[in-house]
């Protein structure tokens, strides 16, 4: 048994323990399992970098000792990080601008060959820095497309744009996504992709349209736009709702509203309890909402969110924490039932769980 096969077997069982006391032995033992490559998976990296002489590296620090190691390529992360480590590195080396107090390198890559790269600093970022990343992009460009962005205290230069332009396939239909530096894209892009075909794999079976909360920059409301009719979608970061709305143009999504609220705000406005400048416009009762979709951060959804859910007919819930959705399920399990579930390594070789369940209402 591989090293990769006996840690995914690990995680399988502990999802299938925390789930068991809510969902039944036959869905569990259904569980539907995306594993990951082993290898050049992760689409994002951060590395701290260490000044030695006329040395100059990359270098993370393990988890157990807290000591720090030398990190030249990463296995882990894409092909295209590990191609640009190496040239961003030789080209700061010999920069005394560029690797004057530079302290973090953050590589943001995708399936289609582009590359952003943050460079951190301790000091103030001036037109003597400018030129010279300039020149170090315009070299590199010559053989691949990657992008900078300085930052120091109170600063942030971009050189040329602050994001990639990502392409997933999806259902055999190529979907065109912008993933902006700092914000939330899921690391692993082949999964992702998995993982949005079972969620549309189950819209595909439903009526009516969608609600999804906490939607990101579309990551899912777009692919699934597909097998709705209408499809409303709440995220509070003005950057993803930014992005969101590029993504929706870019893909030609013409049922597909985006609105710039928390979970927690939209229970409030559908509940009638308050209303909202941003939803001018827009009247809830005109949709058919059957089915929620949610991909909550670790902490899970809070207790009132739980209750608007229990509202709908069917839940598709994305969690990257199996704790919070065991517990969240304790009080949806009061209402709905959950039919399917299934585990997405988007974190090979670590603890880390991503999982999904479907929930139907209960006759």
């Amino acid at each position: 048994m591989t090293e990769y096969t006996s840690q995914l077997d690990v995680k399988i069982s502990r999802l299938r323990t925390l789930l068991s006391p809510i969902v039944s032995e036959s869905v569990l033992s259904n569980t539907h399992i995306v594993p990951s490559v082993h290898s050049h998976y992760r689409m994002r990296a951060e590395f701290r970098v260490w000044h030695d002489g006329d040395d100059l590296y990359h270098i993370m620090f393990d988890q157990n000792t807290k000591q720090k190691y030398r990190v030249d390529q990463l296995p882990a992360a894409s092909q295209m990080i590990n191609r640009a480590m190496v040239d961003v590195i030789d080209g700061i080396k010999t920069s005394p601008v560029l690797r004057h107090k530079l302290f973090q390198i953050d590589y943001l890559s995708c399936l289609n060959e582009q590359v952003l790269v943050s460079l951190l600093y301790h000091r103030q970022l001036d037109e003597e820095w400018d030129k010279h990343i300039n020149q170090l992009r315009d070299q590199l460009n010559e053989d691949y497309q990657i992008d900078f962005i300085g930052r120091a205290k109170k600063q942030k230069k971009v050189v040329t744009r602050d994001h990639v332009i990502e392409t997933l396939p999806i259902h055999g239909h190529n979907y065109t996504f912008k993933h902006v530096e700092n914000s939330f894209t899921q690391p692993n892009a082949l999964v992702n992709c998995k993982m949005i075909e079972w969620a549309a794999d189950i819209g595909k079976q439903l009526e009516g349209d969608l609600l999804e909360l906490y939607c990101g920059a579309g990551n899912f409301s777009i692919p699934l736009s597909r097998y709705f009719n209408q499809v409303v979608a709440t995220e509070i970061s003005k950057t993803s709702v930014n992005a969101a709305q590029y993504n929706i143009e870019q893909n030609g999504t013409d049922n597909c509203t985006i609105l710039r609220m928390s979970s927690e705000e939209f229970v409030e406005a559908q509940r009638g309890v308050r209303t909202f400048r941003r939803m001018e416009g827009i009247n809830l009762s005109d949709f058919d909402l059957q089915t929620v979709l949610v991909d909550p951060p670790r902490a899970g959804l809070d207790e009132e969110t739980c209750k608007m859910l229990s509202e709908y007919n069917n839940i598709i819930y994305i969690s990257c924490n199996p704790v919070t959705l065991a517990e969240n399920l304790i009080q949806l399990s009061k209402t709905h039932e959950v039919t399917k579930a299934a585990l997405f390594d988007q974190f090979p070789f670590t603890h880390h769980i991503e999982a999904g369940v479907f929930l139907q209402r209960k006759i």
